[in-house]
């Protein structure tokens, strides 16, 4: 019986050792198990003495009392865990399209991850956007095939699923020894070993290939082989003079291609019956990167203008405009070497009993207690009193952390999510994590008067802690409004300030953030901005066309200007100002997406003419652009998929007709159909519980955005 490989990791103190690091989240839909999966990861590895389970309300990384009143993971959690001689240091991330952005800060910082899939559903919707999540930041990924036990579970149906949802390479290293309740255990394709889990063992025992699969699993290592050899140029060679792969070679040429995202290797097994994660951790080990292995961090000097488009080698910014206007400074790299000057990105900020906790990942250079380290978005100095290894809700205090760690620090005054610190000699700034546009609203009061300070206060802090969380007061009705990402987002964030603040609340209806676009241009568009109130003036004068957008992007700004009569530097604040006029559209005051400027002409004056005067021309004549263009009103739309009984099918598919849904698809899943539908987020608020009733409790549903879509004329 093979041995737990586990042992103590030792400080690290130079460079080297940082190949015995893995920072690795835990990625997939709502229910896929992944909660399940990190707690058998961290009893196996000795970080815990006793197996959580969801169920019980005994999990580690969901310690929040709602996360284990309701079952789910709602917050990413951190913990920190030792195998075979590695550290991993692991999120936990949520599977709820409402806390998306929790997965968004986490891969952030991420460099692998395990996604993990339910043996019966294969790709989910939300599986599939995390998924996306991951390939916009270039985080190498393995696949996990998890709940191979249940009733209609099929590894091939699932791997089948990933290849044409998700669209890499998928290779099965393992064949799943029997099926449904008789699953026992995994044959390793790369070495031809039959793993085998007793009931009750912690632990496999590891033997020969029963004969009834012998034939089956030579035909899968051969079909493997086949495969990796038309990817990786140094397997073909070997594959082409001996006809067929070493397992050195298979698996040198899989940790390639896993790092270079050209393919995903796939492994299978039972969370909860604890099946399959010994194989699990070995191939993070085996497979994914380490901090030495990615490419140095990128990031700019806080002299310029804008941080735009800057971030890691390879990674895409995700969302739309998200740049930080901190200054056009001198592209730098950082390696990820401890005697390099000091760099990190706060990626989470949480208030708890012992202090207000900034979550860290160290990029370069090494932090001790008592260092000052600059923002280098403000350019104020911090002090960091205390380092923690984070375990969820339990912290080990660290003398000092060092690049690649992923850390917790007591101290910070000012910073916030997004937050680069740097040292005071080397400043830098690195690209925060992007954040969503919130689309449902809701108003929330203090149901007594002397605790609107105190209510004021806890938004403030909730939006803190949460980005994609906002607060505004409503100029018309002057009641305090809180935006987030969707229904159970707020019901979340609601119950967190009356729990936490023990306040009673006053919440209001739902509703959805709308938008406002051009469906009708127009040319030549002609505004003169002059203004002399003593001392100098100001003079700008532009001429644009405004158009439809139709290629996903929420604005693009062109000029045409020839000859110089728009300086560059006057073209750049009309778009600047066009930017500002974004914000409230003609025919609600909603922001305005979905448009294309082009600056066509202009005129400057010697004196009166700036950058301000033309930021202002920009700002108020695209606003009186877009109320001489044609507008219309979005909405809010998401994809939903839901799971009912087949005998209620008319049912739900009329309340969705109902509901201005449109049904795009729907396929039957032995006893059981599934029906996905695109339908408005205003007409799905209270879905939950006419679900139910229409299913007599047996359905469920997800949803994803889908953007958004014109809202009916009322």
């Amino acid at each position: 019986m093979r041995t737990n490989p586990t042992r103590p990791i030792a400080p690290r103190t130079t460079t080297a050792s940082l190949a015995d690091v893995r920072n690795l989240g835990i990625l997939a839909h709502v229910d896929a198990g992944k909660t399940t999966v990190t707690e058998r990861i961290l009893y196996l590895t000795g970080a815990t003495h006793k197996r959580g389970e969801v169920h019980d309300g005994t999990t580690v990384t969901d310690f929040d009392s709602q996360e284990r009143d309701r079952g789910i993971t709602i917050f990413a959690a951190a913990v920190s865990c030792a195998w075979a001689g590695r550290r991993i240091n692991l999120i936990d991330t949520p599977g709820h399209v409402d806390f998306a952005d929790e997965v968004e800060r986490s891969l952030r910082v991420l460099d692998g991850a395990v996604a993990v899939f339910d043996a019966v559903a294969g790709v989910e919707p939300q599986s599939e956007s995390v998924w996306r999540q991951a390939d916009r930041h270039r985080v190498p990924r393995l696949a996990f095939v998890n709940k191979l036990d249940r009733a209609g579970a099929d590894l091939d149906t699932a791997v089948a699923s990933i290849r044409e949802r998700l669209h890499p390479v998928p290779l099965a290293v393992q064949l799943p020894i029997g099926q449904e309740g008789g699953f026992t255990g995994v044959v390793d394709l790369l070495r031809m070993r039959a793993l085998v889990w007793a009931d009750g063992q912690d632990t496999h025992q590891e033997g020969p290939v029963p004969g009834s699969l012998r034939e089956e699993a030579q035909r899968r290592r051969r079909l493997l082989s086949e495969t990796v050899a038309g990817l990786h140029p140094l397997a073909l060679e070997e594959f082409c003079a001996q006809g067929e792969l070493s397992a050195e070679t298979l698996a040198a040429a899989l940790r390639d291609l896993t790092r270079t995202g050209e393919a995903v290797v796939v492994l299978c097994g039972s969370a909860y019956r604890n099946r399959g994660i010994e194989p699990l951790l070995d191939a993070v080990v085996a497979y994914l990167p380490s901090p030495a292995d990615v490419p140095a961090v990128r990031g700019t000097s806080p002299r310029g203008v804008s941080l735009r488009g800057v971030s890691r080698p390879g990674a895409s910014r995700p969302g739309g405009d998200n740049g930080v206007d901190v200054g056009a400074g001198d592209v730098q790299e950082r390696a990820a070497d401890p005697d390099a000057p000091f760099s990190a990105l706060v990626f989470k900020v949480n208030s708890t009993e012992t202090g207000r906790l900034g979550y860290l990942r160290v990029y370069s250079g090494t932090l001790r207690k008592g260092d000052a380290v600059l923002d280098a978005g403000t350019g104020r100095s911090e002090r960091i009193g205390r380092i923690l290894r984070v375990q969820a809700d339990r912290h080990e205090e660290l003398d000092l952390a060092t690049a690649g760690d992923i850390v917790a620090v007591i101290g910070l005054k000012a910073a916030r999510t997004g937050t680069t610190l740097c040292a005071p000699g080397a400043p830098l700034v690195l690209e925060p994590p992007s954040t969503a546009e919130p689309v449902v609203s809701v108003a929330v009061e203090a149901r007594r008067g002397t605790d609107t300070d105190r209510l004021a206060s806890a938004l403030a802090r909730l939006a803190e802690e949460d980005p994609s969380l906002s607060v505004r007061t409503d100029r018309e009705t002057g009641q305090t409004v809180l935006s987030g990402m969707g229904e159970l987002h707020l019901e979340v964030a609601v119950e967190k300030v009356r729990r936490t603040h023990g306040l009673e609340l006053g919440v209001g209806r739902p509703q959805v953030a709308h938008r406002e676009t051009v469906t009708g241009g127009v040319s030549g568009f002609v505004h003169r901005h002059v203004k002399q109130d003593g001392g100098a003036g100001q003079f700008a004068h532009v001429v644009f066309d405004v158009a439809p957008l139709d290629d996903g992007r929420e604005f693009a700004f062109h000029s045409t200007v020839v000859g110089g009569r728009v300086p560059k530097e006057f073209v750049r604040a009309v778009e600047a100002g066009c930017r500002d006029a974004l914000a409230e559209g003609p025919l609600g005051g909603h922001p305005v997406m979905g448009l294309a400027v082009t600056l066509t002409d202009g005129a400057t004056h010697p004196t009166d003419s700036s950058e301000l005067a033309f930021r202002t021309a920009g700002r108020l004549g695209l606003r009186e652009a877009l109320r001489a263009a044609a507008m219309a009103l979005l909405e809010p739309v998401v994809e939903l998929t839901a799971t009912v009984p087949e005998e209620a099918v008319g049912g739900v598919l009329g309340d969705l007709a109902a509901r201005r849904g449109r049904v795009s698809g729907s396929d039957s899943r032995g006893g059981t159909a599934v029906i996905t539908a695109t339908v408005p987020l205003a007409e799905l608020f209270g879905y939950a519980t006419r679900l139910r009733s229409r299913t007599q409790g047996r359905g469920t549903f997800t949803t994803r955005s889908a953007g958004y879509a014109p809202a009916p004329v009322r």
